[in-house]
């Protein structure tokens, strides 16, 4: 029987891992930088070649991959067909460039320091693969995974986790090529086994979509209906680990198996709750992967051949970023976006350290140079955030959130709340002083530590956490509440929040804060209660202000006012319906976030007149594009 010191042997090297990245992240995020640097150096220092207390690192890495698959089903679980679908060009077009014109560039570098042909092809595809892992954290941190470039970069990524099945493939014939054997025929052994290797890789892709197209939803209808949470936790981790490991089987990537499991799952109804149970193991292994990296650096050889060491790793980033960027010129992006989605693509990938090894047993590398290209390829992990960092402190624009001036007030509530409001910024601290003045019982939810001490004054309830995620809404009491008010200024998120209350608690009302007309039409068909643009009103109290310091009488201006009001919510309804034209039609559709060209609502006595040339210019453009736009359904109409 085991003695109760055995059964404790396993709390050491977890309280390393733990204190480590209590101490190692907030000093890093303290001094401006990624917590994915804070990760890695964590891990140089407790691993082997530091401190020596975790003294088998390979153990972590086995368990950190986890953390790689679950960061992949979520990302999986934002997407939708519809939307990959539409990013094809940039996933097989961009992302084939990417892989071909890197590991080419790369594998040459590697001939001029004496690699063998095969050698250097397999060095150069190791270093042309980019982390994942580090590029969507780091996409994450930012908040750009849905700008163009963010898009872009994801794209490439998901093309090269398609292409570890192919390149694994490949490498035998490359090691027989090598060694001039003549065994690369359709006749040979490696055709047939990479025939049996794609039929069983297609067969298990088939059977993961008829899986989950048809046997999902209903399985976890079932869980849900048993009203144990927990259970439904476990089924999330059932589905995205056993996906992982049936394509591990077949010679797939684990993570290609988890994104496509999150992707079959994107449409499900439970797709936040699987976010939001999810979401904690990913985090914390996602950090012990990147620890882990840190590991697998080796000490020794970095400090016998540190120079030419870290010349190849800046060489390497550097190489990569300018091929990188120019692909992304050559594809349509801007300079500054193109330059930061190179940043982030830099580093060489988690699949390096799954090639390379692979590589020295088939004999294409000596141990020497694995070595050397694992080291190589770690410290590109390494430096590759710090690049991206100082990257962004040159090109980012920072707009510094203007803080809150509502006056605070000492008055408690103790009745239970019956509003739950998400976001105390401006807004969201001028409706509180309404419902506090009636009593009304109210819970906040916000992530920012500055406003929660704001909070804190009003006497609300408070719950520190992101408003987007359901564990955070279900902890917070909205099930108990009568309405939920959103306050938050991010379009995308209050349409999460409104998706997800109307998924899960139907009896809740939603009153929101529209961004713009845009966002206001687009909430308005997810059949929110109430919707206010956020500067409609101020607007029309400034213009009824204004007439009437013009000398119109009170009660004219007001009635002038409440008309423009009440025209305004016409249009507005009738923009919904796509009624109007101006681009709406697009933009109801989704697949082009269009904009809603404001219009006068009272027809102009005269023309516009330009009072300068350049004015005149601009007038006569917009003029023409709107004659084009006019006859362009015309031409449509007569063509069908």
């Amino acid at each position: 029987m085991a003695s109760p010191s055995e059964h404790a042997s396993f709390l050491p090297p977890v309280l390393t891992f733990l204190s480590a990245a209590v101490i190692g992240v907030p000093i890093f995020r303290l001094a401006g930088q990624s917590a994915v640097l804070g990760y890695l150096v964590a891990g140089v220092l407790i691993g082997p070649f530091g401190l020596s207390l975790i003294a088998e690192p390979e153990t972590a890495a086995s368990v950190a991959e986890i953390g790689v698959v679950l960061l992949l089903f979520i990302v999986g679980l934002e997407l939708h067909l519809s939307q990959l679908v539409s990013m094809r060009r940039d996933i097989f077009g961009l992302g084939t460039a990417q892989l071909l014109v890197c590991s080419a560039a790369l594998g040459a570098a590697g001939s001029l320091f004496g690699l063998a042909p095969s050698a250097a092809v397999v060095v150069g595809i190791a270093l042309a693969l980019s982390a994942t892992a580090v590029a969507l954290q780091l996409l994450e941190e930012r908040g750009d995974l849905g700008t163009p470039y963010g898009g872009r970069s994801f794209a490439v990524l998901l093309f090269q986790d398609l292409s570890v099945v192919a390149i694994l493939a490949l490498m035998p014939l490359l090691a027989q090529a090598g060694h001039g054997a003549g065994h690369g025929t359709a006749e040979g052994p490696w055709f047939s086994e990479a025939v049996g290797s794609t039929g069983k890789a297609l067969a298990a892709i088939l059977a993961v979509v008829l899986v989950g197209r048809y046997g999902l939803n209903p399985f976890f209808r079932m869980l849900a209906a048993s009203g144990a949470r927990e259970v439904m936790t476990a089924a999330a981790l059932l589905v995205v680990l056993g996906t992982a490991l049936l394509m591990q089987e077949v010679g797939l990537s684990m993570a290609m198996g988890a994104f496509l499991a999150g992707i079959l799952l994107a449409e499900s109804n439970f797709r936040h709750q699987l976010e939001a149970d999810i979401e904690p193991f990913r985090g914390m292994l996602l950090g012990l992967f990147f620890m882990s990296v840190g590991m697998s650096i080796d000490g020794g050889l970095v400090k016998a051949s540190w120079p030419l060491l870290f010349g190849a790793t800046v060489g390497a980033i550097l190489l990569k970023v300018a091929l990188v960027a120019g692909l992304f010129r050559v594809f349509g992006s801007p300079w500054l976006d193109a330059v930061r989605g190179a940043a982030i693509l830099a580093p060489a990938g988690e699949f390096a350290f799954v090639l390379l090894p692979v590589a020295a047993g088939l004999g294409l590398l000596d141990a020497n140079a694995t070595r050397f290209a694992v080291a190589l390829a770690a410290l590109t992990m390494l430096v590759g955030p710090v690049a991206a960092k100082a990257l962004d402190a040159v090109l980012a624009r920072r707009q510094p959130e203007m803080p809150g001036d509502g006056p605070a007030s000492d008055v408690v509530e103790n009745a239970e709340a019956r509003v739950l409001v998400i976001g105390f910024g401006r807004f969201g601290q001028i409706l509180t002083q309404v419902l506090l003045a009636e009593g009304i019982g109210v819970t906040v939810i916000d992530k920012d530590v500055e406003q929660i001490r704001s909070a804190s004054r009003f006497g609300f309830r408070i719950y520190y956490g992101d408003g987007t995620r359901l564990d955070v809404l279900r902890a917070a009491g909205i099930g108990r509440v009568e309405l939920v008010c959103i306050c938050i200024d991010d379009r995308e998120a209050a349409l999460k929040i409104v998706d997800m209350v109307h998924e899960e608690f139907s009896s809740v009302r939603t009153y929101v804060r529209a961004f713009d007309r845009s966002h206001a039409v687009e909430l308005m068909n997810r059949d929110v209660d109430f919707v206010l643009r956020e500067t409609a009103e101020s607007a029309l109290a400034f213009g009824r202000a204004a007439l009437e310091g013009l000398g119109i009488p009170p009660e004219t201006a007001a009635r002038t006012t409440a008309d423009v009001r009440k025209r305004d919510v016409a249009r507005l309804v009738l923009q919904q319906a796509g009624a109007l034209p101006e681009g709406v039609a697009g933009w109801m559709r989704g697949s082009v976030q269009g904009e809603l060209k404001p219009e006068p609502l009272t027809a102009p006595q005269r023309p516009a007149r330009a009072l300068n040339a350049e004015t005149r210019d601009i007038i006569g453009t917009a003029r023409r594009e709107a004659a084009q736009r006019t006859l362009e359904p015309e031409t449509d109409a007569s063509d069908a």
